[in-house]
């Protein structure tokens, strides 16, 4: 029976190569789609079979003449395109954007401006260092780039989980990639920064301090994709109808907050499930738990100096905290399906800064500049040539008229005799418009200066934000820091790297230094931290916010005997809340109590604490000591997860050494009494007040 597919899979939009939509057939396959009853080669020639060479005889040589073991072998040796350089490990899903219309007051473009307006969008996320076949859960930026399929054309927002990057001028992108990838001789290590290379480079580049120390926050490893905020990192100008600009930076905020994993997740997740992410964007879309995400904007005065606050607009290694200019929220963005294939949609999509509507321009920012050559000129080496805005997952939703012509993997059939303009034979066709037909019509402003490879001056200041950024955490947050610091200069060879990195974190902050230092058994260097802004709270993660649960998972512990109409019950309540449950027993099949009946959907062996956000143990529950249950309990409660029980099942976490009266323990006669006090648990995303039990001391140094 061939598998069916999921509502969250519906083909994306039928739109043609020239970006005209039309209606496909009313019965029957998309038209895009493989059609016909039987097997063909790509010329629709109907094959009898497919399993065995033309051959002189059966035991003889294969014939030249087979054309369809050529076409069919010539075929799968080209199904691989090059992987990109940095971001070929991806996740995409389609979904919508709704602008709330407060924007019009500054730009002009519909996507934005328009009170309602509904625009179609396929978001990609990604790690930057790791190749395809990495894992998800390793520490590095993650990418969040957003096509909006606009009726004015293609708008391609493209960006990252965090607000800066780690180089000002983007003539220095190769380098930072170069250093970070995997060291060129043994090509490893495999989607990491701790090794010598990595480190060699920020620590002697030090305007990267800024994104490094984001990276060694908890915001490296992020819960999912579902609680990451998005950010365009760079400042760009707006435009509204009346020719006035503003400049902005984007932001994404998602509806379920900023979460993160322990570290201890992110290594386990790594080991039991490379596709975390992948997995957990593609469960909630499937059930129903649609991500979501508010747009925002920072908006600033559009001054000849292009700063605020003193903050230097066209550095992209500087932030402007949300305390100075608030977050204005101007639209929403749901993703709603799933790709029907990973290869057409989520690794032909093509992304590019310079994908701009009218009424969004760019700035001068360097980084910007130089991306939007890189962006464009990379297609032409993984798509095939300069018609990569044909395939369909990246077809604009707007008619396109554009005087091209010919070239690889040309889908559409241009009339008319005259690819130029003027033109004569052709009435002149196409026409050009003007600002009021919907034009992109840049605005005009002064261009002036010497000619010289530099930066401005308020680019030296390399290490005030991070400054700020590190003094903006919590406790806990401020600690992790520190740990990753550690984690990532232990792995370092050369005592140079990790004395140098050392002198750049005594700028930061002097106890951040020591710590690190203290860890690497290395002396702290003396040092004054910089100056600073007032801290941002708007920085940390763990604020006490509580936040939807929708799409979070809990691990049901249970098995023969167990109460499941009580099961069934905290099933059915945490449904009603966006959440999902899955039922851990010691074997698979089903249980029941002779009224109830769930299905085991994980046993103790394929159970592992970084699938749930919380664990529940089932009154009745099977009180042996099973030694992978004990495992997953002491891993969520070490992960500072809720844990919960009702009946009985407390007599489990007690057996297990869990203190059943310990911070974000719950325990209540039955399950519906406990749902309430777990829900609130889950909102919070994690039991920090347990983090001082669980911290491991530090190991003394030799004598």
């Amino acid at each position: 029976m061939p598998p069916k597919r999921q509502p969250d899979q519906s083909a994306p939009a039928t739109v043609s190569a020239t970006g005209v939509a039309y209606e496909g057939p009313e019965k029957g396959r998309d038209p895009r789609a493989q059609a016909g009853e039987f097997l063909t080669t790509p010329n629709g020639v109907r094959i009898p079979d497919t399993d065995h060479s033309l051959k002189a005889g059966r035991r003889g040589p294969v014939l030249l003449e087979d054309f369809h073991l050529r076409e069919k072998i010539m075929h799968f040796d080209h199904e691989r395109i090059p992987e990109r350089v940095v971001h070929a490990r991806g996740a995409g899903a389609h979904g919508v954007f709704t602008a709330y219309g407060n924007a019009a007051g500054v730009t002009r473009a519909a996507v934005l401006a328009e009170e309602g307006l509904e625009t179609p969008v396929f978001v990609r996320f990604s790690t930057v260092l790791g190749s395809r076949g990495s894992a998800d859960t390793v520490r590095d930026t993650r990418g969040f780039a957003t096509k909006f399929y606009t009726k004015e054309g293609t708008w391609d927002l493209v960006g990252n989980n965090m607000p800066v990057f780690f180089i000002q001028d983007a003539i220095k992108f190769p380098d930072i990639i170069h250093a970070g990838k995997p060291h060129p001789d043994r090509e490893i290590p495999q989607a990491q920064s701790a090794h010598d290379t990595f480190w060699d480079f920020v620590s002697l580049h030090t305007e990267a301090t800024h994104h490094t120390i984001w990276n060694m926050s908890d915001r490296g490893i992020p819960r999912s994709y579902r609680t990451m905020e998005g950010f365009g990192i760079h400042t760009f100008r707006l435009v509204n109808a009346d020719g006035e600009t503003s400049l902005v930076k984007f932001h994404w905020k998602p509806k379920l907050g900023v979460h993160s994993l322990i570290w201890e997740e992110a290594q386990i997740a790594a080991g039991v499930d490379p596709d975390f992410h992948r997995r957990d964007l593609a469960d909630a879309i499937e059930a129903g738990a649609y991500p979501e995400w508010e747009l925002g904007v920072q908006v600033m005065p559009d001054t000849d100096e292009e700063t605020f606050e003193g903050i230097d607009l066209l550095d992209p290694t500087k932030i402007v905290p949300e305390e100075l200019c608030p977050v204005q929220r101007i639209g929403k963005l749901v993703l709603t399906g799933n790709p029907t294939n990973y290869f057409a949609e989520t690794e032909q999509v093509a992304f590019h800064t310079g994908h701009l509507v009218p009424g969004i321009e760019g700035t001068n920012d360097p980084l910007l500049q130089g991306r939007n050559f890189s962006y464009l000129d990379t297609q032409l080496s993984r798509l095939g040539g300069p018609n990569f805005t044909q395939i369909p997952i990246n077809r604009p939703h707007a008619p396109v008229n554009d005087n091209s012509r010919d070239g690889f993997h040309q889908h559409g059939i241009p009339e008319g005799l005259a690819a130029y303009k003027p033109n004569s034979v052709d009435d002149d066709s196409p026409a050009l418009a003007d600002a009021s037909q919907a034009a992109y019509v840049h605005v005009p402003r002064k261009v002036a200066g010497e000619v010289v490879r530099g930066a401005p001056a308020s680019f030296d200041d390399h290490f005030s934000h991070a400054a700020l950024f590190y003094a903006s955490l919590s406790a806990d947050e401020q600690e992790h820091v520190a740990e990753a610091y550690t984690f990532e200069l232990g792995k370092v060879y050369e005592q140079a790297i990790k004395e140098r990195t050392l002198g750049v974190l005594a700028k930061i902050d002097t106890e951040l230094c020591r710590a690190v230092a203290e860890g690497l058994g290395l002396p702290a260097p003396e040092g004054t931290p910089v100056e600073h802004l007032a801290p941002s709270p708007a920085l940390a993660q763990v604020t006490g916010a509580s936040y939807p649960i929708e799409g979070r998972l809990v691990g049901v512990v249970a098995g023969p005997g167990a109460d499941i109409a009580g099961v069934t019950a905290l099933r059915e309540a945490l449904e009603a809340e966006g959440a999902m449950t899955k039922l851990i027993a010691p074997t698979g099949g089903e249980l029941s109590d002779g009224g109830a009946t769930e299905v085991v959907e994980r046993t103790f062996v394929t159970a592992r604490s970084v699938e749930f956000d919380a664990v529940v143990v089932a009154g009745g529950a099977p009180k042996e000591k099973d030694v992978k249950s004990v495992v997953l309990l002491l891993e969520s409660y070490r992960q500072l997860k809720a844990i919960g029980a009702w009946g009985d099942g407390a007599d489990v976490l007690t057996a297990t050494g869990i203190d059943v009266d310990g911070p974000g323990v719950l325990t209540a006669d039955s399950a519906g009494a406990l749902v309430g006090d777990l829900i609130a648990a889950m909102g919070k995303h994690r039991v920090w007040e347990r983090a001082p039990l669980v911290t491991a001391s530090q190991v003394p140094p030799a004598a």
